[in-house]
């Protein structure tokens, strides 16, 4: 009971996220089993004017609850970590801009432009790995007994990475679509949450998951036929609606995650995505639009609570994830929540050290995995091709070895093989030379053979030092 008692110190890197006041919504719901002391938002100089707005924003939530909780803005996270109980990630390196190019520059050669998958995924994890490393080596010397709570994308990568170079196991990996599946699925089959049994697998935005009724049987058939009556399957706001293939989804008796439309139906998402690029402008270009819209109402002096217009960024349920995952491991609570940690087993069909999105038990250990049993050829197979090139992202990103960077654009299944996926790889690697000091010497070697970014839009930002 002690422990239930004890204050919490939260530290969030990438506090001027446009996703803050969600997130503060999440922990005022929950302060009854998680007394907050302090929060400390943390940001870089360039998200200093967006952690102030939101940072004044999320006190005002605070203050129109019913807890004296202070909220501290940073921009020193060594400030801001000592005695933390929990740190949780959800920065972007490069910001918007960052994802800007990350989407252009694989659209300019016709190939899939997107956050988390294909070229974009990879180089968003080549930014990203080496920071999120720093970090844990902060955490090491300043709050050695804190829990990292990883939003930031690639999640699965970046979690993975953690555990694998940071040597950090008390890291869980946090995803909104499970969350959007599980509130979503249950009323299309005219049922609630609490009357069905979930079990994910897979990898973050690459998972399965199957669903089963209190006396035990699969009503995962029933789920999948809902889907093609028009009911609401939970599907990403950022995610073209285009159905996969019924008879696929039958004869798997599985549901994929809506970014398996990338990989079921390539042809039809990068159609649609060459088609946004070519007009008005790719994801990222929109999402800075809406993110732009949201900053103006934070400034709103009067306004105390997460607004409407938040839903339409894209992670909409973060803080159903993260805020209880912190909730289940203060309180020890064991809640059922869809997380990224390390396998053990519960995946069979791929190495017990590597990271899982899985259901998992939460409590004060962390997760617990729930073995979820082998997959059928077809789903092992794309799981086995996927996570190896996993590996290959994170361990060049740590290494800077080149060879093995092209090792990764090659095996996935994104990106063409061939000479095209070379000079993508290339011009991204210009693109990025500001946050790529591991790839610093065949950067030089490529500048040294003039290589230039094809996409205008990509070129001025880079230029621009964006």
């Amino acid at each position: 009971m002690n422990n239930e008692k004890k204050p919490v110190k939260i530290v969030t890197i990438g506090g001027g996220s446009s996703y803050t006041p969600e997130l503060m919504e999440g922990f005022i719901k929950r302060y009854d089993e998680l007394p907050i002391r302090e929060i400390w938002l943390v940001d870089i100089e360039e998200g200093k004017e967006k952690l102030e707005i939101v940072g004044t924003m999320a006190q005002r939530m605070w203050d129109a609850s019913p807890y004296d909780v202070k909220v501290h803005l940073t921009l020193d996270r060594r400030e801001a970590l000592p005695g933390a109980d929990f740190v949780t990630t959800q920065f972007r390196v490069g910001l918007l801009n960052a994802r800007i190019k990350d989407e252009r520059i694989p659209f300019s050669y016709g190939m899939l432009g997107q956050e988390t998958n294909g070229a974009g995924g990879m180089f968003k994890a080549f930014r990203t790995i080496p920071v999120i490393l720093s970090i844990v080596e902060d955490m090491k010397e300043l709050c050695p007994d804190a829990w990292l709570i990883n939003f930031t994308n690639p999640s699965g990568m970046v979690t993975e990475s953690v555990m694998r170079y940071g040597k950090w196991d008390k890291v869980i990996g946090l995803c909104n679509v499970p969350v959007m599946a599980m509130m979503a699925e249950p009323e299309t089959i005219g049922t609630s949450l609490d009357k069905l049994i979930y079990k994910f697998a897979g990898l973050n935005h690459f998972h399965w998951h199957r669903v089963f009724d209190l006396n035990g049987n699969d009503v995962t058939g029933k789920i999948i036929d809902a889907m093609y009556k028009g009911k609401d399957a939970g599907i990403p706001t950022n995610i073209h609606d285009i159905p996969f293939f019924k008879e696929q989804l039958k004869q798997m008796n599985l549901i994929p995650c809506g970014y398996h439309r990338y990989y079921y139906r390539q042809e039809e998402m990068l159609k649609h995505g060459l088609e946004e690029y070519n007009t008005i402008g790719t994801r990222a270009q929109q999402v800075k639009r809406t993110e732009a819209e949201l900053f103006e109402l934070y400034k709103n002096p009067d306004l105390d609570h997460k607004p409407e217009q938040l839903a339409k960024r894209g992670g909409a349920h973060y803080s159903d994830a993260a805020c209880e995952t912190i909730a289940s491991i203060y309180a020890n609570k064991n809640t059922h929540i869809v997380v990224t940690t390390k396998n053990n087993g519960a995946v069979p069909d791929l190495p017990a050290d590597c990271a899982v999105e899985v259901s998992s038990y939460i409590g004060a250990t962390g997760a617990k995995a729930i073995a979820f049993g082998t997959l059928e050829p077809a789903q092992r197979g794309w799981l086995q091709c996927m996570k190896n090139m996993e590996l290959c992202v994170e361990e060049a990103a740590v290494t800077g070895d080149y060879g093995l960077a092209l090792q990764a654009f090659i095996l996935n299944p994104q990106v063409p093989s061939g000479k095209t996926a070379k000079r993508v790889l290339d011009e991204l690697l210009i693109a990025y030379k500001k946050y790529l000091s591991q790839f610093a010497d065949k950067i030089a070697e490529l500048e040294a053979e003039s290589v230039t970014i094809k996409d205008d839009v990509a070129r001025e930002l880079t230029e621009q030092g964006l």
